[in-house]
């Protein structure tokens, strides 16, 4: 038996969330009232401890270690191994060491915690109005990090030097800014600048602050920087503010996000007088991403109708960063925060680029002088089935990294699809996704996406020796890819979509059993050289088998059908034998040319299927943003709650070499129908869409004997239908899932680039 007060020595490795949580010092009093004596210091991504004392004391220490650890951090011990002491009797925080065998995982951004809310608030504190409040719980992490370890000289931190007052905070272990890197108050912290063209600039925090305040209440747009990059932002409830910054960014329909006051009492209070707030949408709102939450509209409320039109839903969050805390509780009402860019590039992030780029949709900016090493935009999330699932992966969210239940042979980086892009890095038994990047047309973009990779490499301290990338050859990634020097494998878009909700969605016990997937999207490239995005993928990684699609018909025009809805309609008319009626189609040359087959590919695209019936229910012919026709068509669904005469039932599906086709052409005489409400013709077609993916399930069960479903691609962003879909699915008794680490839109296909590829070329290696 062990004698309690025996003398005992151990190291302690831990891997996981350990860096920029504040975890050294929690070691370092964790220590202490045990009683122990030892080191603790951050290598390469690890925290590496030497602890030793009493058996007993010892013992606790370990036990406790993990249940106790600061609620941002996620420990995991990877060794403990008995060693001899050494002569010391105090315990101490080492300076931090790089180490050859790095296992690093990055520090998000981090919202502004409460006891900083409280010193910001406080007039009798240092730091009272400071915009740059933060301790090791909280504040920025990702968007300064240079270089690991994760300490301040590796941060864009590093050209702040510390007052007296702030270096005695961070180099007391007892204090809570014990290094928390970002540290600063208003001596030696960085500070804000208020430019207004033609005027001269304000300097300092509290002047600019006043500056900003009066300027959006006069109905200016004003590009505000914050943690991972600029805001255009005005007031919510003005109709002439918010159409400005429309028609100035140009952006004149898609939807904006709005951020709202916090109350520190009840940090919803505000939201609840404009939106209705599920509970799950109530703690999304408030958890420590605070990310962008798609919640529905209060009627009656007194937003400006212009900031998500035609939609039931607003896209909602809550300040996070001390800045923000200051500038809604000095407007005392809701502000559109909309990321600052050129449309579908990157959020700006450098003071320069903004006034020389956004100049034509503000005049007036709020500056800061602590650089932004990379942009991160803000997450965006839907609840959809009562959990919350990604529509946009980004600031205090992402990086995402996620474990594999096998070991990759060679580090491989995957570098996503044209829209929606991200990048992917994997290696070992793990998967890290980048934060949203966007779409890939512009230089910047490109730019963006390159310095991405090179962050990715760097920072996880991994080089790719192979790069996969979609087998479409005109996307931008791609042919990135082949232009390098790495060898390059392609993979399906499809066969991307499927894998990724396959590795994420099939439990651990099940991955050697087969899934269907529906991977229902826009247009992606398939095995056959034509464009799919309506099939059901059967099998699992690397052996994706195609068993049902829709019926394919020819898109006038090729790509202009994305924001062409129109040209979807005629399509599916022409394709039928009918005419369109729709103005847009009425040019013979246009009919004529798409009978020759001119510019007009194939598709079985559910996407263009749902563009098709929006421009036949008359909600939206062309589009200002990719989706606006199938959200628009959503919004009328959900707002019709009765189906009066009319039967959803799935649409006639006939084999075709093989592969189950539904045959969408009964759908045209209802969707055209201007006798019925279009809210009713939404439905139906929701209703039609959802009934024809079980009778589909439903038939390939019966040939395979496969009950697990998944559903994938951007058209399951659709919160109707994928709850049809899932309510049909489960009376069926199929057991259905639905991503919630990656979005199911073109983001997560870098994710599941890294999967098809190890399982394609029989990298793994299993556990």
């Amino acid at each position: 038996m062990t004698d309690p007060n025996d003398q005992r020595a151990s190291r302690i490795s831990l891997s996981g969330t350990v860096q920029g949580v504040g975890f050294r010092p929690f070691i370092y009093q964790h220590a202490i009232a045990h009683g122990l004596a030892g080191w603790v210091l951050n290598s390469s991504g690890r925290v590496e401890i030497h602890i030793q004392g009493r058996s007993r004391a010892l013992e606790s220490f370990i036990t406790s270690l993990i249940d106790s650890s600061p609620p941002l951090s996620r420990p995991v011990i990877e060794m403990i191994t008995d060693v001899t002491s050494i002569e010391t009797s105090e315990f101490v925080i080492l300076e931090s060491q790089s180490s050859a065998a790095a296992d690093i995982h990055l520090p998000a951004d981090l919202f502004t915690c409460d006891d900083c809310l409280h010193e910001l608030n406080d007039p009798g504190n240092r730091r009272y109005r400071y915009p740059f409040i933060n301790c090791t719980q909280c504040g920025p992490r990702y968007t300064l990090i240079e270089a690991l370890p994760y300490d301040r000289p590796n941060t864009s931190m590093a050209g702040f030097p510390l007052c007296k007052a702030c270096l005695s905070e961070y180099t007391d272990p007892n204090n809570r800014r014990y290094h928390a890197e970002p540290v600063a108050c208003e001596m030696c912290g960085p500070s804000l600048s208020y430019h207004e063209a033609g005027q001269r600039a304000i300097e300092g925090n509290e002047a600019s602050l006043t500056a900003t305040i009066s300027a959006l209440r006069a109905g200016e747009i004003v590009a505000i920087k914050g943690i991972g990059g600029y805001h255009l932002v005005c007031d919510a409830s003005s109709d002439i503010a918010v159409n400005i910054l429309r028609n100035h960014k140009p952006r004149p329909h898609k939807p904006l996000a709005v951020m709202f006051p916090a109350p520190a009492d009840d940090p919803l209070q505000r939201i609840r007088q404009y939106l209705l707030p599920e509970p799950v949408e109530a703690e999304l709102l408030t958890s420590t991403a605070r990310p962008i939450v798609l919640v529905q509209k209060k009627p009656g409320n007194t937003l400006s109708p212009a900031i998500a039109p035609g939609l039931n839903e607003i896209g909602a969050m809550l300040p996070y960063s001390p800045l923000h805390h200051l500038l809604l509780s000095g407007f005392n009402a809701p502000l559109v925060a909309t990321s600052a860019n050129i449309s579908g590039e990157p959020v700006l992030t450098k003071n320069r680029d903004i006034e020389q780029r956004l100049s034509h949709v503000a005049r007036v900016f709020l500056h800061h002088d602590r650089p932004i090493v990379r942009p991160a935009d803000d997450p965006v999330l839907r609840v959809i089935d009562g959990i919350p699932r990604p529509v946009r992966q980004g600031r205090g969210m992402a990086p995402v990294e996620i474990e594999l239940p096998f070991e990759l042979d060679s580090p491989v980086l995957a570098v996503g699809s044209h829209m929606k892009n991200t990048v992917a890095l994997g290696w070992q038994n793990r998967v890290v996704v980048s934060p949203h990047i966007g779409e890939m047309d512009s230089p910047r973009s490109l730019a963006t996406f390159a310095q991405c990779i090179e962050d990715l490499q760097s920072l996880y301290q991994v080089t790719a020796t192979h790069v996969v990338c979609d087998a479409h050859p005109g996307y931008t990634p791609s042919r990135w890819a082949r232009q390098g020097k790495l060898p390059v494998t392609d993979v399906y878009h499809h066969h991307a979509h499927a894998s990724a909700a396959y590795m994420e969605t099939m439990q651990k016990s099940a991955r050697a059993q087969n899934m269907l997937v529906f991977t229902w999207d826009g247009v992606g490239l398939g095995p056959d050289d034509s464009l799919w995005g309506g099939e059901a993928l059967f099998g699992k990684p690397g052996q994706w088998q195609r068993l049902a699609s829709l019926r394919p018909f020819r898109l006038p025009g090729g790509e202009r059908a994305g924001r062409e809805p129109w040209r979807s309609a005629a399509a599916i008319c022409w394709e039928s034998g009918q005419d369109c009626l729709l103005d847009e189609a009425s040019d013979p040359l246009l009919f004529s040319f798409w009978q020759q087959g001119k510019n007009s590919p194939a598709t079985t695209a559910a996407g263009r299927l749902f563009d098709a019936a929006a421009a036949l229910c008359g909600v939206c012919t062309t589009a200002s943003f990719e989706g606006q026709g199938p959200m628009l068509l959503e919004a009328l669904a959900d707002s019709h709650e009765c189906m009066t005469d009319m039967q959803s039932k799935a649409m006639d599906c006939t084999p075709v070499d093989g592969i189950y086709t539904a045959d969408w052409e009964t759908l045209i005489p209802i969707l055209s129908d201007h006798s019925r409400p279009a809210g009713e013709r939404a439905l139906h077609f929701h209703q039609v869409m959802a009934r024809t993916l079980l009778a589909q399930a439903v038939q390939i069960r019966e040939d395979t004997g496969v009950n697990a479903i998944g559903l994938c691609g951007g058209v399951f962003q659709n919160r109707v239908l994928t709850e049809l879909c899932m309510d049909y699915l489960a009376a069926e008794k199929f057991h259905v899932s639905l991503p919630i680490l990656t979005p199911v839109n073109d983001g997560g296909i870098s994710f599941g680039q890294i999967i098809e590829y190890a399982h394609l070329n029989n990298l793994v290696e299993k556990n």
